[in-house]
């Protein structure tokens, strides 16, 4: 072939070979240097399980989970959005649930350029799967969150298991409490709802949507079995005993058992990646079982082999 013709073949694949090169390493950037904004707790905590934190650059106020989310200079309320901080970001994607806002705010985002991903905000195992699948898509990441979403339901499935092992299905009051003597009960239609029902229970409360305030009336009529709370919403009302002086619960049936259960705040209500954790914690503790000792339960009484 002679060094001329060696040359101006190596000089032809070079020229072919540059190009691709090129694109791989502008795919390889591109990805490092994705900045992203999350308006959601439970969106921040898909981030991690996804494995992209390392391209978060701020979060809103209730990402609080895993701990190193805390870390992230914080834009404030996810439905009180400001514009102006969060392109001061420099973001290039943003994930917002669709009561995030004002619309107004989202839109000069996406006019300045910067990707924003509308979330569902619906309340059930189905939803909760697809806005993982969806900030997969959206960050190149889709195996990953195919994967996260199989955890999820076999989580889940556990939580069924639990749950069809007993027939009972206890009555259960979800008090959102902020401190201030503010105290709210869960209507139908809410995620306290959707995660009561998940677990195999019954909302003592049917007869409104979202919330209202707790009154004397409403506990005694509710009845409930369990009051469910969440563990900020316990602290700031001074304890099991300070909540149980709230109007009414001390003379309901959990009140005066005092049956109080306490979850953290985003694995209770979140509807994230731990749903199915958190669903089967709950329903554990709705639905307890006899610790069993050989074929005897711990009271000595003995058990039928299956």
């Amino acid at each position: 072939m002679g060094f001329d013709g060696a040359f101006q073949k190596q000089t032809h694949f070079m020229k072919n070979l540059l190009p691709f090169l090129a694109l791989i390493s502008f795919a390889v950037v591109s990805h490092a240097e994705e900045r992203i904004v999350s308006t959601a707790g439970s969106v921040t905590e898909t981030l991690f399980a996804l494995g992209a934190e390392g391209d978060i650059v701020a979060v809103d106020i209730s990402s609080v989970f895993p701990e190193a989310a805390n870390a992230f200079p914080k834009i404030g309320y996810a439905r009180q959005l400001s514009a102006e901080g969060i392109l001061s970001m420099n973001p290039t994607v943003v994930f917002a649930t669709v009561d995030a806002g004002p619309p107004e705010v989202l839109k000069q985002l996406a006019d300045a350029g910067v990707k924003v991903v509308s979330l569902s905000n619906e309340h059930t195992p189905k939803a909760a799967a697809e806005r993982i699948i969806s900030i997969g898509d959206a960050l190149d990441r889709g195996e990953a969150a195919k994967k996260l979403v199989e955890h999820l339901k076999t989580d889940l499935e556990v939580a069924q298991s639990h749950v069809m092992r007993t027939d009972s299905r206890p009555k259960v009051l979800f008090i959102y409490a902020r401190g201030g003597g503010i105290m709210n009960v869960s209507g139908t239609g809410t995620s306290a709802d959707a995660m009561i029902s998940l677990a195999g229970g019954v909302n003592a409360v049917q007869g409104f949507e979202n919330y209202k305030p707790l009154t004397a009336e409403s506990a005694v009529s509710a009845a409930p079995d369990f009051i469910l709370v969440t563990s900020r919403g316990l602290e700031s009302s001074g304890g099991i005993d300070g909540l149980l002086k709230q109007p009414g619960l001390a003379l309901t049936p959990a009140g005066k058992e005092k049956k109080v259960i306490v979850m953290d705040d985003l694995f209770l209500l979140g509807f994230g990646p731990r749903l199915g954790q958190a669903a089967k914690e709950l329903s554990e503790r709705l639905h307890p079982m006899p610790k069993t000792v050989g074929k005897q339960d711990v009271e000595g009484n003995a058990l039928a082999v299956p």
